[in-house]
């Protein structure tokens, strides 16, 4: 088919380099009458396009027909890659029918026709797919969820069993490799096996590149975790959500039926550990389509599962990380920001990071501090005061000019500017005791009280902390209209008393 740039160039060059017809197919190589046709053409409408049962094919096309529809529907049970395209079908025609002389163009026409109504063309991906027990498919879905009273716009992953239709899922801060890892390595341990297989989207946690052709780059930590547990490790075509159903449909049905209302619990761990078994219960009801339930059709699936390894595997990534001047350091590009200590200011630090938290360790992999892993793409900080109020007790007198200060909340710089030289070294270290027990925002709100009642020395401030967070009971008030109580005067007698003393007391036997 001519191409419009190649109409255009024919063109060009009769009406703008007044070129002969016999040179312009020397030129192109085209057929003289192709060239006269466009040189004469002055309709350029792109041509209604003609309904397909009003094509007028070859007739001698007409022969072959069953035996191209033949070929089409056997594609049917074949991989979506090693199916007949039009070229195919026509170089087969030439190959094994003699006499065969209709044009490719007339094939591919019939073809495209032909795989349209045979639901051939563009519905590859909604043939059902037969999967053996043991295999799985793994994805995530979003949630919310309320930690401790704390809202996260979370994720969480689900691994469902197609031929059982049973599934676990594990919810999560986020969708990075270790929360990924963390969540099949707790439903590994709970089923007590591997899946031989696990169908994955082209995720970016895993996938680094695809291959034409149909290969993958994938993560190295992922290489290890696929190979430690001998699983294999299936890739959908782009795009193509619908090859791995069974999970897609699952993340709805176990948002709908696990995540509504939103969750409230105290403690992620021990509310993932509630989810397994939920998820247990539920598969004790019929399969949407054989006359079992889903638990029974499940223990098929779990005589076919790989042995769980001997040895643990460390979900955990690792990295150095260079502090700044207030030794602290930024992860998430730029938009996390986490203390390490003023110890380890312009140093390198060890990180252990977890789906859940974010462990700073010395160079001999000592812990220096944790914190809780933040998530989400705008910027946060996360600050542990412990390592920085120890620090700056020692030298109470650099408190203005160490950068600490002005990290301090207001009221607490307040405070400290009210004590006096010889009192702040030992408030400081009263600080970080408090900090250490219960948190810094009970030694923040210990020195609001402090403000209030203008106490400014060690000992005032432990007490009002004692009075703030010990379990000591509040007694209430005195009534000063009730006035003083009557005491009842009982009659006293002393002569028994005077005789026993004078008798010398009790006579040892």
């Amino acid at each position: 088919m001519t191409t419009m740039d190649q109409i255009h160039h024919i063109r060009a060059l009769y009406y703008e380099q007044s070129m002969k017809i016999s040179e312009i197919v020397r030129e192109s190589g085209m057929d003289r009458k192709t060239i006269i046709k466009y040189v004469d053409m002055v309709d350029f409408n792109k041509p209604a396009p003609i309904p397909v049962k009003e094509q007028q094919f070859c007739p001698k096309l007409n022969i072959h027909k069953s035996l191209i529809d033949g070929w089409l529907i056997e594609d049917k049970k074949a991989p979506r890659k090693q199916r007949h395209t039009a070229k195919r079908v026509f170089r087969r025609l030439q190959k094994e029918v003699e006499g065969f002389d209709c044009s490719y163009r007339l094939v591919a026409d019939y073809v495209s026709a032909r795989k349209k109504e045979l639901n051939l063309s563009k519905m590859e991906g909604y043939i059902p797919l037969k999967h053996e027990p043991g295999e799985s498919q793994g994805d995530f879905g979003k949630a919310d969820f309320y930690e401790n009273g704390t809202l996260y716009s979370g994720k969480y992953f689900v691994l469902s069993f197609p031929f059982s239709n049973a599934g676990y899922m594990q919810l999560n801060y986020g969708e990075n490799m270790e929360c990924l890892l963390e969540a099949l390595i707790a439903i590994f341990k709970y089923i007590d096996g591997v899946p031989t297989e696990v169908w994955f989207d082209n995720t970016s946690t895993i996938v680094t590149t695809i291959i034409k052709g149909g290969g993958r780059n994938i993560t190295e930590r992922f290489m290890r975790f696929r190979e430690h547990y001998g699983f294999k490790a299936v890739f959908m075509n782009p795009d193509s959500g619908n090859e791995k159903g069974n999970v897609e449909c699952k993340v709805g049905y176990t948002r709908r039926n696990f995540l509504v209302p939103v969750p409230r619990f105290v403690n992620l761990a021990d509310y993932n550990k509630q989810l397994l078994a939920e998820c247990v219960a539920d598969a004790d009801r019929e399969h949407y389509r054989h006359n079992q339930t889903i638990k029974e059709l499940h223990e098929q699936d779990k005589t076919s599962l790989l042995p769980l390894p001997s040895t643990s595997f460390d979900a955990a990534s690792y990295m150095a990380i260079h502090t700044n001047n207030w030794g602290k350091f930024f992860l998430n590009k730029g938009c996390h920001e986490y203390s390490a200590s003023p110890n380890y200011a312009n140093q390198n630090v060890w990180l252990k990071l977890t789906s859940s938290q974010v462990i700073v360790m010395d160079d001999k992999q000592h812990v220096i501090i944790a914190h809780k892993r933040l998530y989400g793409d705008y910027k946060q900080q996360s600050m542990e005061w412990l390592p920085y109020l120890k620090y700056i007790a020692r030298k109470p007198r650099s408190l203005k000019n160490s950068g600490i200060y002005d990290m301090m909340p207001e009221n607490m710089q307040i405070y400290l500017n009210k004590c006096q030289n010889t009192e702040r070294g030992q408030v400081l270290r009263v600080l970080s005791e408090l900090t250490d027990r219960t948190g810094f925002d009970s030694a923040v709100q210990t020195v609001n009280q402090a403000i209030q009642y203008q106490a400014v020395d060690a000992d005032s401030l432990k007490n009002l902390y004692y009075r703030l967070y010990s379990d000591v009971p509040q007694l209430p008030p005195l009534n000063p209209q009730a006035g003083i109580p009557k005491v009842i005067q009982l009659p006293v007698n002393l002569a028994g008393y005077d005789a026993f003393l004078r008798g010398g007391g009790a006579v040892g036997g």
